[in-house]
């Protein structure tokens, strides 16, 4: 299978004429409340997010293409699910803001005995790496948790190198009207268990300065999106 699909027409369709204007969600959350909320499921994340998202994790580590000594940035790495995942001969870096969702990532390293990840607490939209640091910067479900989206990917595309790639792995508001509708009447309260249920991604690319490459459905039901980019 080639590394990337042909584009389809949501492809075609990111860059509406508002889209780089237009606001992202209708819900506003502050890093204090992300973090609350992540302190407060972490205990259960596991057992609620684990198993229903697990195959878009997998193909988007499929997708990325890793390369032996490759250096991959994960942001968002929550309890480290991924962490048994990436090829051992690759190397890891797995930032998150919540110290309970650390805590659970590094006992779950140790146990699965993954030597190739290292675990850092680090605000997404203010990371502390060097430009160009990395091959691969992923981000798993977390775009849509974040406060501030575009700051995220633009710290993202700051830290990726030249030529190296961008994965964005989240759920986005439908092109269905009636399930657009449906999605932003909720966003407000599934803000409370993790996401908005409403982020734009036509506004969410425009706004980031991303070209993505592809965009594929993943998981069941297929409302993930599985965001493949690079930088120029």
């Amino acid at each position: 299978m080639a590394l990337f699909e042909p584009r389809t027409s949501e492809d075609e369709e990111i860059g509406g004429s508002d889209a780089a204007t237009r606001a992202l969600s209708v819900t506003v959350v502050e890093n204090d409340f992300v973090a609350r909320v992540y302190e407060n499921i972490a205990w259960a994340y596991d057992l609620t997010f684990g198993p229903a998202l697990h195959p878009g994790r997998v193909d988007a580590i499929r997708r990325m293409g890793i390369k032996p000594g490759d250096r991959v940035l994960e942001v968002g790495v929550g309890t480290g699910i991924n962490a048994a995942l990436y090829p051992r001969d690759c190397s890891v870096t797995g930032i998150d803001f919540s110290s309970s969702m650390l805590e659970k990532a590094r006992d779950r390293v140790a146990r699965k005995e993954v030597r190739n990840v290292r675990l850092l607490q680090m605000d997404a939209a203010n990371l502390k790496f060097a430009d160009d640091t990395f091959d691969i910067v992923y981000a798993p479900y977390v775009i849509s948790v974040v406060p501030d989206p575009v700051a995220v990917a633009r710290e993202m595309r700051r830290v990726c190198r030249p030529g190296g790639r961008i994965i964005i792995l989240n759920h986005f508001r439908s092109k269905n009207p009636v399930m657009a509708w449906f999605e932003r009447i909720i966003s407000p309260f599934t803000v409370h268990i993790g996401f908005k249920s409403d982020l734009d991604l036509p506004a969410f690319v425009a706004q980031a300065e991303l070209k993505p490459l592809s965009i594929e459905k993943v998981n069941v039901p297929r409302i993930w999106s599985l965001v493949t980019c690079t930088k120029d």
